[in-house]
């Protein structure tokens, strides 16, 4: 991603879709403090100079990892309700891992027993779509069926996460504790976008810009998608 020339419009555009408008004073946490330029009502506001240096540098660690011949495999997490389109598009666009629902402990730290359930998974839902499920009673076809409805739903996103990945994409790193916790551990880098109330030693590249309102996260994940195309 080529740098972001700072002017007036692009400011104005940061503060319209809300990337710069974090939370209260109260709420910050004290890391982040380098990284606010001001306040209004009460609401702290993002330095858009830090975001925008932060988002040049995620930028160009992820097109690393994901350029052509390059091998990366990044997993996408974004589960609040704000994130998750974004976040699912940008998966299938670029044929990325996606996690869009409630993270199940031991992706990462554990991944060869979730490596079994997804393959548990994939072999139940073919056999159901084959009619193989068949010869069973209805009663335990109602029985598959509903664990299918339920393993597509944890499992769906995942399917493409073939092995621990080389990197973590998180929006929400509070939500996240437990996968940004497993990739700590794993020494697997991560990209967030860290607001005011986040820590940002915790993440390897952070962006620093509103991560729960829905204009701000899909103006972050733009920009990534641009960037990534330039790969």
């Amino acid at each position: 991603m080529t740098e972001v020339k700072l002017d007036e419009s692009l400011i104005t555009e940061m503060a319209k879709v809300g990337v710069i408008y974090g939370h209260k004073k109260s709420k910050t946490h004290p890391r982040m403090r380098p990284y606010i330029a001001g306040q209004r009502n009460e609401i702290e506001l993002i330095d858009p100079e830090a975001t925008l240096a932060g988002l040049d540098k995620a930028v160009e660690f992820l097109k690393e990892k994901v350029k052509p011949g390059g091998g990366g495999l990044v997993l996408l997490v974004g589960s609040n309700p704000a994130a998750q389109a974004a976040i699912s598009d940008l998966a299938k666009e670029f044929n990325m891992p996606y996690v869009v629902t409630r993270w199940l402990g031991g992706t990462l730290t554990n991944f060869p027993v979730i490596s079994k359930r997804m393959q548990y998974f994939q072999d139940l839902r073919a056999k159901a779509e084959k009619g193989e499920l068949a010869k069973y009673t209805k009663k335990e076809r109602a029985k598959f069926n509903k664990e299918v409805g339920k393993m597509t739903i944890s499992f769906e996103g995942l399917l493409k996460l073939t092995r621990v990945p080389d990197a973590l994409f998180v929006v929400d790193i509070d939500a996240h504790s437990t996968a940004v916790r497993e990739a700590r551990r794993l020494k697997i880098p991560i990209v967030a976008i860290v607001d005011t109330d986040d820590d940002p030693d915790l993440v390897n590249y952070p962006i620093f810009a509103n991560d729960h309102a829905k204009a701000s996260i899909e103006w972050i994940i733009n920009k990534i998608r641009e960037g990534i195309k330039t790969a």
